[in-house]
């Protein structure tokens, strides 16, 4: 039975609550004033405290999706799923593919009308070709991807992170992502765009702070590397970092500036929603940097803007002016870029480090970042056959742009802080240019597509 399961809680409910019982009915027969009798009433004041603080944990578990499953809690979840069937069809599943599919259900969203069709939802596990981590994930795939027009294109991609320790599935329950960018794309806000949703603790229960940790896990190298080449070699991705953003809460808001700035080769826009600006080390991380403190220099994201160049990247960073621990921490991030990267701030003026803040920045937040990439261009005609008989794109091909090409960051100017709602970190004018030129950009493209 699931740790989540509404059986569970209730069981763990009754449990604590029987015991208070148990102890309010022996208590008279352990009120003697003996050794032995004062012992038992500690032992079961302690028992009672335990078996409370262990309902309400199993509650809060459920509530945040911190842990998915026992085997989940205790790091034992190594279990290798079957081949299964899919319209009929045997998926492979065998250990040489980077991609195992589990499961697949259709997103149905509400706009422009209830039971509009917005895609599909595949769970999978990616197992990494250099690292060998082996890792559960949720692919969106727009309803395009199965549209006969679009059947010879490759799509843009945003990975989507949890936080520590998370649960991959939280960013559908409980962030609605596949339905945010399904109703987005049928209204024509941002373009058909891949997601995959994951967890940045990809060696369970260690929180790596999606780092290659010197003799251990590579998780940089996962999601940089391996995670690109079994996306190309399973879907229809495109190949570019232009081609790829990378979105993240708390300690996967981290991760995904994290990464963005460390390798823009593999990301070229990201958003942090509540994240930090350098790695948090505690019982749960280890050592993550094998005692070498300019390792650790390099993965303190203010530490690299003062003393490395800038790399050509776009990033969104959110917060909350009251009730967010990491607002001051926030705003020194934002004074500290130059250009050629490029950031912009998302700031609400109350709210908290929880899933409820980031559903009110996510109909911003998911747009921007789609607005960002660019989408990589149609197959060739002589290519055509084969990526249409293949989910797999092409090798070789380029983006229409890249993301060097975007416009200067403006001057440092004083800009007004809002009354309500969020704002920018750019001027009014600059911020109307940079949309009039990503709308630009998307109508051209959505005449080529058609």
């Amino acid at each position: 039975m699931d740790l989540t399961a509404t059986k569970v809680q209730a069981l763990f409910a009754v449990i604590a609550i029987a015991a208070f019982a148990a102890t309010v009915w022996l208590w008279p027969r352990l009120s003697r004033p003996t050794v032995g009798a004062i012992a038992a009433r500690i032992g079961v004041l302690l028992l009672d405290q335990v078996l409370l603080l262990t309902a309400i944990g199993v509650v809060i578990n459920a509530y945040f999706g911190f842990y998915g499953s026992w085997g989940d809690l205790f790091g034992t979840d190594d279990t290798a799923a079957p081949p299964i069937t899919m319209g009929g069809a045997i998926v492979a599943a065998g250990p040489s593919s980077p991609i195992r599919v589990l499961g697949s259900k259709p997103v149905f969203v509400d706009k422009p009308r209830p039971g509009t069709k917005g895609g599909r939802i595949e769970q999978v596990v990616i197992k990494g070709a250099r690292t060998g981590i082996s890792s559960p994930a949720y692919v969106y795939l727009p309803p395009q991807y199965f549209d006969k027009k679009y059947a010879t294109r490759r799509f843009p991609v945003i990975l989507a992170l949890t936080g520590y320790p998370g649960d991959a599935l939280n960013l559908i329950t409980r962030l609605d992502l596949p339905s945010i960018a399904a109703e987005s794309i049928l209204a024509h806000q941002i373009p058909p765009t891949i997601m995959v949703l994951m967890r940045p603790t990809v060696v369970p229960p260690r929180d790596t702070e999606c780092q290659d940790v010197p003799g251990g896990p590579q998780a940089e190298t996962f999601f940089t590397a391996d995670l690109r080449q079994a996306m190309e070699a399973g879907f229809r991705v495109g190949t570019e970092a232009a081609n790829w953003g990378v979105l993240g809460g708390s300690t996967g808001g981290y991760c995904a500036l994290k990464m963005s700035m460390r390798h823009p080769e593999a990301f070229s826009a990201a958003v942090s929603l509540s994240g930090y600006f350098h790695a948090l080390v505690d019982m749960t991380t280890g050592d993550l940097f094998g005692g070498s403190s300019a390792l650790q220099n390099e993965n303190d994201l203010m530490w690299r803007l003062a003393h490395l160049p800038s790399p050509p990247i776009s990033v969104l960073v959110t917060t909350s002016r009251h009730g967010e621990a990491d607002y001051a921490s926030t705003e020194k991030f934002l004074a500290a870029v130059k250009p050629p990267m490029q950031a912009a701030s998302l700031i609400l003026p109350s709210g908290g480090h929880n899933f409820a803040t980031w559903e009110r920045e996510l109909p911003q937040a998911l747009p921007w970042l789609a607005q960002q990439l660019h989408a990589p261009p149609q197959v060739t005609a002589p290519n055509a056959a084969a990526a249409a008989a293949r989910p797999s794109p092409t090798a070789g091909a380029h983006p229409q742009a890249t993301i060097a090409a975007a416009p200067p960051k403006p001057t440092a100017t004083p800009h007004p802080r809002p009354t309500a709602g969020t704002h920018t970190h750019r001027t009014v004018a600059a911020a109307r240019a940079r949309r009039t030129a990503h709308a630009g950009r998307h109508t051209a493209r959505r005449r080529h597509k058609k």
